[in-house]
């Protein structure tokens, strides 16, 4: 089977702690590049960095070795944590953060941002055949959300497109939006990015 950015990881995927440190440099320096051009800011605190089978195999390499997980029920139970972050064909995920550095500005911010993880679309097009599509916030994270009256600073998303829908995003500009109250920025995606978005939609 070929592999490709869309492709579930399997237990075969990671490599035991011995193995992946000989490794881990060249690919931790692959990462930093990719994730690079897969990250969108959008407005001063926040920012998305568009998910695949790379960039989640090395959150779970890296939860292996800080938290010296040898045993295959172990790794599994990652697997199933971090696998539905791989977006399938058609599909794009997101991890969104909210970046901030103190704790006067998380007091203030984060009982702000409640329900931020539903209020990021992406825009394709402009004008009257502009494309608006509003996320699908992770339900399994959702459920870890017990605080109604303060947000998380992480947060998983996703779009599900048509393929006319992918057809429009890869022949036209595409900005992502927040639209909350409190928080309302976007930003266009470069072309990096908007490259690595259509390959993995394709895939």
């Amino acid at each position: 089977m070929t592999m490709t950015n869309t492709t579930k990881l399997t237990l075969d995927d990671i490599t035991d702690l011995r193995a992946y440190e000989r490794e881990r440099e060249d690919f931790r320096a692959h990462i930093i590049a990719l994730k690079k051009r897969r990250r969108v800011h959008v407005g001063p605190i926040v920012s998305l960095v568009f998910e695949n089978r790379d960039t989640i195999r090395f959150q779970i390499q890296e939860m292996a070795r800080v938290e010296k997980l040898f045993s295959d029920e172990a790794i599994e139970g990652e697997l199933r944590a971090y696998n539905p972050l791989i977006p399938e064909p058609g599909s794009l995920s997101a991890t969104l953060f909210i970046e901030l550095t103190s704790e006067p500005a998380l007091r203030e911010w984060l009982p702000r941002l409640v329900g931020v993880e539903t209020m990021v679309d992406l825009c394709i097009g402009s004008g009257t055949d502009e494309i608006v599509m509003r996320c699908t916030p992770d339900p399994d994270h959702e459920k870890q959300l017990t605080r109604d009256e303060i947000t998380a600073a992480v947060h998983y998303v996703r779009w599900d497109l048509t393929p006319e829908q992918i057809d429009a995003f890869a022949t036209s500009p595409v900005r992502v939006a927040v639209r909350h109250p409190e928080y309302d920025h976007d930003s266009e995606l470069s072309a990096e990015a908007h490259a690595e978005l259509v390959a993995d939609l394709r895939s």
